[in-house]
């Protein structure tokens, strides 16, 4: 029912109470006259509109500022026909309203929409529904004829070329201590023994050993990138600060990922494995400030348990946190990984510091990140 609906049902009520009351013909026929408009919007809004539809985007996942295209088809799949009706699409907290008009059996009518997107998001497209009104609208009635979608509008990133990511690169193939019998960085020749792999055996040194020798191996560990996003809302200075994180957060991670290399996002309140480009940038959509997120320092230390493994750890954090507390932070990370604080500040100038075995760089803007990852900046 409707807000207007409502009143005239107060009234009609009233009106009802007080002809009763004072005996007044007039409130019993304006009571009459209300009652038999809601028996008329009931007539209305009674029936079943059996539409099939579909939402159709070009593309389920945008960059900020794109528009998405897409397409609302319903279709009229019964004998007989359907008569008007409007056709509202939720699309995340906004509402798009279609006007369908009388449909024949079989029949369909195609819209087509645009879905701006000014900030990143995770937008829920509908579901669907089917309204019925009365023409005062005292009465509506909804009725659910899909299951919703996601759109993902991404957060912008910049491609960074390979020459701007030295500080990014040095870890690939990283030699450790442990001996193993299968790996790609050669060690030591040994005798054979029985249940090694043949495709090991080096037939030279067998030849003047007089006897079988195998090869033996380092193992090496593929570079592991953590990615930890400050989120909590007091460590930035204003939201814009927090997108332009987000941003680095994503060229960071897919760089990585081009470059082969496993990442492990760290945001607000979860870790997060990202093995594609889609999935990371996915999961950016979605962060949001939190005054309830951990500080950052209280982040870093779960860097270990997240990812053990990790050779680099890139933090990102807003202008509110000093430099004394990305260093304590950096003393929380796993001892062997190289460690890199990224600080947003549009207000301040690039630059690139170091203290102690961490480096500190302030970006600005997005387009300043690949000059600060370069090593002579």
């Amino acid at each position: 029912m409707s807000r207007t609906g409502w009143v005239c049902l107060v009234v009609m009520m009233m009106a009802l109470v007080l002809g009763l009351a004072l005996g007044w013909r007039e409130l019993w026929a304006a009571a009459w006259v209300l009652a038999a408009l809601f028996g008329i919007a009931i007539g209305f809004v009674l029936g079943k509109a059996k539409y099939e539809v579909a939402v159709q985007l070009a593309s389920t996942r945008v960059v900020v500022g794109e528009q998405a295209v897409g397409r609302l088809i319903v279709r009229n799949p019964g004998p007989r026909a359907i008569s008007a009706a409007n056709v509202e699409l939720p699309v995340g907290r906004g509402l798009a309203t279609f006007e369908v008009p009388r449909l024949g059996a079989q029949e369909e009518v195609e819209e087509l929409f645009t879905v701006p997107t000014q900030r990143r998001a995770v937008l829920q497209l509908g579901p669907v529904r089917s309204v019925r009104l009365d023409p005062l609208h005292l009465l509506r009635r909804a009725k659910g004829l899909n299951e919703p979608s996601e759109l993902y509008v991404h957060p912008r990133i910049v491609q960074l070329a390979n020459s701007s990511t030295g500080l990014l690169r040095d870890l690939e193939g990283l030699a450790r201590q442990n001996i193993s019998n299968d790996d790609i960085s050669f060690h030591a020749l040994r005798e054979y023994a029985p249940g090694d792999d043949r495709r090991h055996i080096h037939w030279k040194s067998s030849a003047r050993a007089q006897q079988l020798m195998v090869r033996q191996f380092e193992e090496t560990r593929r570079s592991q990138l953590a990615i930890l996003l400050a989120a909590r809302t007091s460590e930035y200075a204003e939201p814009d600060e927090f997108e332009l994180a987000v941003s680095i957060a994503g060229s960071v991670g897919a760089h990585a990922l081009n470059d082969g290399k496993a990442i492990t996002l760290l945001g607000p309140h979860r870790a997060m494995a990202r093995h594609t480009r889609s999935q990371l940038l996915d999961g950016l959509s979605g962060v949001e400030l939190d005054d309830r997120a951990r500080p950052l320092e209280e982040q870093a230390g779960t860097i270990a348990a997240h990812a053990p493994g990790a050779s680099i750890v890139v933090l990102v954090a807003g202008s509110r946190v000093s430099p004394d507390q990305l260093v304590r932070a950096s003393s929380r990370l796993p001892l062997a990984a190289h460690r890199v604080a990224v600080t947003v500040d549009p207000q301040a100038d690039l630059r690139r510091r170091t203290a102690g075995d961490l480096t500190l760089l302030t970006v600005p803007v997005l387009s300043d990140l690949g000059p600060a990852l370069r090593r002579g900046i």
